[in-house]
């Protein structure tokens, strides 16, 4: 009896439905009924009225600086890793890349007494464009049967070329292209201002996009479409170099070190520069993650995350953040910088290079709360890693770290002189990714390592802003 009553209700609910739907939805809208008590809600007190006259006056970031937490403030950090300059990626989404041989040109300065150096990072920002652009292309072949609602397809098409990166990109590039002083491939106002010519060179790709799916409609073979991709390519090369020069297939290098004695010349290809002269083996370096949304103590691959195709897609040891810690700490103690990336939009004082959860205390000014873990903000689209920069110290006070030295890339006016200070609150919260030396790394994250990958889909919220790093 109570199977047939089930049945009846089932066939009420799903005939009446159509006409619930039907119905107006005014009840659901913002009707004047309920714009009137809101606007009742929002009755000002003095001090509130106050706060909206300063608010529409003024920089809101300087209004809600919590004076009390800016005087507890210091620079001071008692263990640093020696190191000289400060790049600036001026108005581009390279982070990733100036981070990567941030962490790399201080062995070049130690090894040769140099008063500083930098690589240049025009030349693997070109190749890293290449590479994106052939990924994109191979990715439309590839994927020439599917809808283009798709949400690979949609994903690919919205950013064929864009910026950002990841760790993985920085040692997949260097092993394929090598590295090169920054004289011998200078920035261009492209590279440092990279906006316009990531527009037009993405028109660019997804005018190919239509011909190669027009051609792989009409049948055109494997063979046919890859070639047609080539001379596609060729066209790309031709532009990249309009906007940032051509990569030189070899280099002459002379450097003056501290004592003001000068090298010989010497004649380098980017491969044997960095043999030679940086000798540092990228696969040594592992990818630690924190995402609490994820089962710890586990390998995570993210599919289509790569920028050169023919390489393997990016994979993390998804590890508790005191674990990353730890080890971060081992490393710096050890006089190795530290690549990572986190959150830099989120509780921070850009202008002083402080990053302090509440420094910037805008809960008080509205007079509001938020709370959320660092899972939820995740899930929830709210705070993921978007800036890469690199660890050169740490201060420790009672045998714990208390604020971590920071070197941006972003010039010398922020901060100070270019150098944040991280304290240990904010690196729970926002670090999602260090890169450190498997040396440092116990056996049980090793066994991480060999682990068979989950594996991620190219949407998942995390990746796709390490992915646009600013």
């Amino acid at each position: 009896m109570a199977f047939s009553k089930n049945l009846v209700l089932m066939f009420l609910l799903f005939a009446v439905s159509p006409i619930l739907s039907a119905l107006p939805q005014s009840d659901k809208g913002l009707t004047e009924e309920v714009i009137r008590e809101i606007r009742k809600s929002a009755h000002l007190t003095p001090s509130e009225r106050a706060i909206m006259n300063a608010l529409t006056n003024n920089e809101l970031s300087e209004l809600a600086l919590n004076r009390e937490l800016l005087m507890q403030h210091n620079d001071l950090f008692n263990h640093k890793i020696d190191t000289r300059g400060i790049t600036d990626q001026e108005k581009s989404g390279r982070c990733w890349l100036f981070a990567g041989l941030n962490m790399l040109r201080a062995r070049v300065i130690k090894k040769y007494k140099l008063n500083d150096f930098e690589f240049s990072e025009n030349y693997l920002f070109f190749w890293d464009k290449m590479e994106k652009a052939n990924f994109f292309l191979e990715s439309i072949i590839g994927n020439a049967g599917r809808d283009l609602l798709d949400r690979e397809l949609e994903m690919l098409l919205k950013r064929p070329i864009g910026d950002g990166g990841l760790w993985s990109y920085v040692v997949d590039l260097i092993e394929k292209y090598g590295v090169i002083p920054k004289n011998a491939m200078p920035e261009t106002n492209s590279s440092t201002h990279s906006w316009v010519m990531n527009k037009i060179i993405s028109g660019k790709l997804r005018e190919d996009a239509t011909i190669l799916h027009k051609m792989a409609e009409n049948g055109a073979t494997e063979e046919t479409l890859e070639k047609k991709k080539i001379e596609m390519l060729k066209v790309i090369y031709k532009m990249l170099v309009l906007n940032l020069g051509e990569p030189p297939s070899c280099f002459i290098w002379r450097y003056e070190d501290k004592e003001g004695t000068i090298s010989l010349p010497e004649r380098y290809t980017s491969k044997e520069f960095y043999e030679k002269v940086v000798n540092v083996d990228l696969k040594d370096y592992v990818c630690l993650m924190n995402y609490p949304g994820k089962e710890y103590d586990r390998l995570l691959q993210f599919d289509q995350s790569r920028n050169i195709y023919e390489q393997a897609d990016p994979t993390y040891a998804n590890l508790d953040i005191e674990k990353i810690k730890a080890l971060t700490l081992k490393s710096l103690l050890d006089g190795e910088p530290v690549w990572f990336a986190c959150d830099i939009i989120k509780d921070g004082d850009f202008e002083r290079g402080i990053l302090l959860p509440g420094i910037i205390d805008y809960r008080s000014v509205y007079g509001i709360d938020i709370e959320m873990s660092k899972k939820e903000r995740i899930s929830y689209r709210e705070s993921t890693g978007n800036h890469a920069m690199v660890f050169t110290g740490v201060d420790i006070q009672g045998g714990k770290p208390v604020k971590w030295l920071v070197e941006d890339s972003h010039g010398k006016e922020r901060g100070h002189e270019g150098h944040w200070t991280m304290y240990d609150d904010w690196f729970n919260e926002y670090l999602y990714v260090a890169i450190i030396n498997k040396r440092y790394l116990p056996r049980e994250v090793g066994d991480i390592l060999e682990q068979e990958p989950m594996h991620l889909p190219p949407w998942d919220p995390l990746i796709v802003m390490l992915k646009r790093t600013i």
